[in-house]
């Protein structure tokens, strides 16, 4: 099963390159996937038929203990063959539906081979979880594929109206599983029992909120509206989404887990309820429709009702009907919007009203519409008419019940002949319709599905042995399916239906006025519409009283949140010890000090440089308690960090105000009070967070796995680049994105575009006893020029960086380590580019930042794929012993090629950074006609 979801994945993948070599002719090849999962199925017949099942499960996330857990029995078999059979002569009749010059085929093709995918997937799921996660891959295919005309208007709106109830649905149904799932402590619904299930009120929310995805999928009332509308699809969409595939996933689920909660409170009111109702609602709303694509529309809604009430009543014989319906419903009805397909690919219209003398012209496409029609009627002997007629039996002992069953089969039957009557009729009046030559690839597919149709009538004895193990769980069946069961009352139902629904038939005329006036007051769609609206309403109005363009407003609003919510929870439960050690020494009061004060300082600072150097200063402080408590990396880090981070600032703090604006005291004051809560908050959450432990922390087992597992005694570095490197990863792609953010936002050309030319130096000014120390320095305003700066940068330069990469090798056993002499790297960058401006920087680093970036995920994620070729984990290191000449025996761990990716990362970030807020920023300031270089020079001559 799982090679079957992969073999979807990659014909997915493959099918925009088919497209472009064989054009729509590439669905032929394409077909293949989902006929495998059909032949596949056809196999697996004997493992089902007694009740069996075929199961596989693999790993997925064990710490939740979800595993991709497969399991096909009766039902899913079921549908695991007409996911696979409608699907692979949908694909063989888009290859001729879809013109050479038709757009969007690649799109097309790739979207529909996934959605088959996603809905085998579905369909074989046996962990409620893995089912959601298809559900709702589901959703967004189909989103795809509705709005396949992007030009369209009402394409898009379909698409989106599909797209926001159906995910709504899904959303409310996700709860209800995670609601089973956790009471019940498994997942699989292979283990769900109704010893395992909850009681009471906490089960009647589940089950309300699971047919609420199930109703919504299904197009069942009242989320009916968005069905009809998806008509914009292209037909062959339409054949496979909204006839055999997408709208059955709701009734499914509803056939799924009848058997565990049909007994349920709610189940078979909301069941019964919304079936019939949309059954007879969707039937009279077919009787109106003129264009035939959206009289299958609203019949598709009207006979997903009859199998909701089927596939939800829970008993034997009620599910062996709605399984049976389940089967001649994808058959007829897929068949019929294939004809229409053709019927609008070959006349240019669907319009009842234009249509005339296709039968004549097209006998034997109408025979396939007639079949498909009358199976839909159900008339004998197709398969129809047998899952009708078990329908009506499994009800006879439900008078109203029944009463609404047959007057929405008679409706069926009235829109089945308005069906055929309006597409293949003579019309007096009318002239005859031109349809060309239907090409076989197109003709086939409803010919075929139609004929399954036929065959599957006479044929139900075959039909009832392998559909009742799944009408068998509910107990025991006490009607079997067959063609012919006597003269009983089912069949003088049955014969009453059609009955009626050809005399609704025979007086369209007179009912026409009848039709036109007896409706709903507001139809579903314009519900959606009006609700929609509201909503956008809404959101207007929220976004004009909050989104004020204040951004200490946005800050203020989210600290005060912050503080009152956690913070008040905190105070009333006060979860932290009741003795708290306040310091270990003396040293630490007097850091502790030094901030706060450093802290309130910066608030009350009116200059931004001054601000900046006071923030940096609790950014020391805190660096200087990790030295009081012995951590030197952590140390060394946080020092390094602020460094650069005052450098970022003053590039930053060049482009601003000197001074920030005026505030009001008052605003000042509620800004020191939202400061000083929010520190108390902090420091109460992190008092609890250490309190709250109860077992014992893993890193207590880190400096052991430190020496045996990552052959290092710095416990910091080895955790970072082996025992966590999955999560040093996730941060180095992070680092890399936002790099690349920054860059987007700030420059206007290519950040790996040439270098800038370097103007030449001139004059006495650009020399210091002869000699250039810094090239780039040249280019700089005498005024900006510091002779001191420029030898003091030359001679340390090289000694700076000779000194981070001593950090990048040692920092396994010793205090460094990739972070750390990146950063170091990095300032050493900085002060080159403060020192002698963009040309130096061009000079002192001539390679692009997004290289160097790239280079560094690229050598992180080799080490760990190396280590996976290599026989061992992702990310494994290993220890290699060497010996070399005058040095002796040493030995080299593989994790330090992991920590060249991260230096690698971090001098890419900070270059990026360099070039943009810096370089980039001093390009634009030239272009201005502002003074230039790496500094800005105020009016007193002091250099900023």
């Amino acid at each position: 099963m799982l090679v079957l979801l992969i073999l979807h994945l990659v014909a997915a993948v493959v099918a925009p390159l088919l497209v472009r070599w064989w054009g729509p002719r590439a669905c032929y090849p394409l077909a293949l996937a989902p006929a495998a999962a059909f032949g596949w199925a056809v196999a697996r017949t004997p493992a089902v038929r007694d009740g069996g099942a075929v199961v596989e499960t693999y790993p997925w996330i064990r710490e939740l203990g979800v595993d991709l857990a497969l399991r096909m029995t009766t039902l899913s078999w079921l549908m695991t063959l007409l996911v696979g059979g409608v699907g692979a002569l949908v694909l063989i009749y888009s290859a001729r539906y879809f013109g050479a010059e038709s757009t969007g085929v690649a799109r097309f093709a790739a979207v529909l081979v996934a959605f088959a995918g996603a809905m085998l997937g579905l369909v074989l799921a046996d962990d409620l979880l893995l089912l959601y996660v298809c559900w709702e891959l589901t959703t967004i295919f189909s989103y795809l594929l509705i709005g396949h005309s992007t030009e369209r208007r009402s394409s898009r709106w379909a698409a989106a109206q599909a797209l926001i109830v159906t995910t709504l649905g899904g959303l409310a149904m996700l709860v209800g599983f995670i609601m089973l799932g956790e009471h019940a402590g498994s997942y699989r619904l292979s283990q769900l029992t109704a010893g395992a299930l909850p009681g009471g009120a906490y089960l009647v929310t589940a089950v309300l909120l699971i047919l609420a995805g199930a109703l919504s999928k299904s197009a069942l009332l009242p989320f009916s509206s968005w069905l009809p509308v998806a008509m914009a699809a292209p037909t062959p969409v339409s054949a496979y989404l909204h006839a055999a595939a997408m709208v059955k996933a709701g009734v499914y689920l509803i056939a799924l887990l009848a058997p565990l909660l049909a007994s349920v409170g709610p189940w078979r009111p909301v069941v019964l309820v919304a079936g019939l109702a949309t059954l007879v609602t969707g039937g009279w709303a077919a009787l109106r429709q003129t264009d035939l694509k959206l009289l299958l529309a609203y019949g598709t809604v009207s006979q997903l009702g009859l199998v909701a009430v089927a596939a939800g009543a829970g008993t034997p014989d009620t599910a062996l009907a709605g399984a049976a319906m389940l089967l001649a419903h994808a058959l007829f009805k897929a068949s019929l919007f294939l004809v229409v397909g053709i019927v609008d690919h070959g006349a240019g219209t669907r319009d009842l009203r234009e249509l005339s003398g296709l039968g004549r012209r097209a006998p034997v496409l109408a025979a396939v519409a007639v079949l498909a029609a009358a199976s839909m009627a159900g008339l004998p002997p197709l398969v129809g008419f047998v899952a009708k007629e078990a329908v009506l039996a499994a009800f006879t002992d439900r008078p109203a019940v029944l009463a609404v069953l047959v007057a929405g089969t008679a409706l069926t039957v009235a829109y089945s002949a308005r069906f055929v009557w309006g597409a293949f009729a003579t019309r007096p009046g009318v002239q005859p319709t031109v349809l060309g030559r239907v090409p076989a690839s197109m003709l086939v597919p409803p010919a075929l599905l139609a004929a399954v149709g036929l065959v599957a009538g006479p044929g139900t004895g075959v039909l009832d042995d392998l559909l009742r193990p799944y009408a068998e769980l509910f107990g025991g069946v006490g009607k079997e399916l067959a063609l012919w069961h006597g003269l009983t009352p089912a069949l003088g139902l049955s014969a009453l239906a059609v009955a009626g629904g050809a005399a609704l038939h025979a007086l369209r005329g007179p009912l026409a006025p009848v039709l036109a006036r007896l409706r709903v007051p507001v139809g579903g769609n314009q519900g959606y519409e009006w609700v929609i609206g509201r909503f956008d309403r809404l959101a207007m109005d929220v976004t004009g009283a909050t989104q004020r363009g204040s951004l200490p407003q946005y800050l203020g609003a989210i600290l005060l949140v912050l503080t009152v919510v956690p913070g008040g929870a905190m105070l009333a439960t006060a979860p932290w010890r009741d003795r708290i050690a306040l310091w270990d020494s003396p040293l630490q009061v007097v850091v502790v000090a030094v901030v706060m004060v450093a802290a309130v300082l910066a608030v009350g600072a009116r200059r931004r440089l001054t601000a900046m150097l006071l923030v940096g200063m609790t950014g020391y402080g805190t660096a200087m308690l990790f030295v009081v408590y012995g951590a030197p990396d952590l140390a060394l880090t946080q020092f390094l960090v602020e460094t650069a981070t005052i450098a970022v600032f003053v590039l930053v703090l060049r482009r601003l105000p000197e001074r920030f604006s005026a505030r009001p005291r008052r605003s000042r004051w509620g800004r020191r009070a939202i400061g000083v809560a929010v520190g108390v908050m902090t420091g109460g959450l992190a008092l609890t967070a250490a309190s709250a432990r109860q077992a014992p922390t893993i890193s207590d087992a880190f400096p052991g796995l430190a020496v045996t597992q990552g052959y290092g005694h710095n416990v910091v570095n080895v955790t970072l680049v082996d025992i966590r490197a999955w999560d040093t990863m996730g941060e180095l792609s992070v680092l890399v994105v936002a790099a690349t953010g920054v860059a987007s936002l700030v420059f206007q050309r290519s950040r790996t575009g040439p270098r800038p030319r370097r103007p030449e130096p001139s004059g006495r000014s650009q020399r210091a006893g002869g000699r250039v120390w810094l090239r780039g320095g040249a280019t700089l305003h005498e005024r900006q020029r510091s002779i001191v700066l420029e030898v003091v940068t030359r001679l340390l330069f090289h000694t700076v960086v000779v000194f981070s990469l001593f950090l990048l090798f040692s920092g396994h056993n010793a205090p460094g380590g990739g972070f750390a002499g990146g950063l170091v790297a990095s300032l050493a960058l900085a002060v080159r580019y403060l020192a002698g401006g963009r040309y130096e920087l061009a000079e002192a680093a001539p390679v692009g930042a997004g290289t160097v970036l790239g280079a560094g995920l690229l050598v992180s994620i080799g080490t760990g794929v190396v280590a996976l070729l290599a026989g061992g984990s992702v990310l494994e290191s290993a220890r290699i012993d060497l010996w070399l000449p005058l040095i002796g025996d040493f030995y080299l761990v593989t994790s330090v090629f992991f920590d060249v990716g991260v230096y690698l990362v971090v001098v890419g970030l900070v270059l990026d950074i360099l070039r943009s807020l810096g370089a980039e920023v001093d390009r634009h300031i030239e272009a201005a006609g502002e003074s230039g270089g790496g500094l800005r020079v105020d009016r007193g001559g002091r250099r900023t």
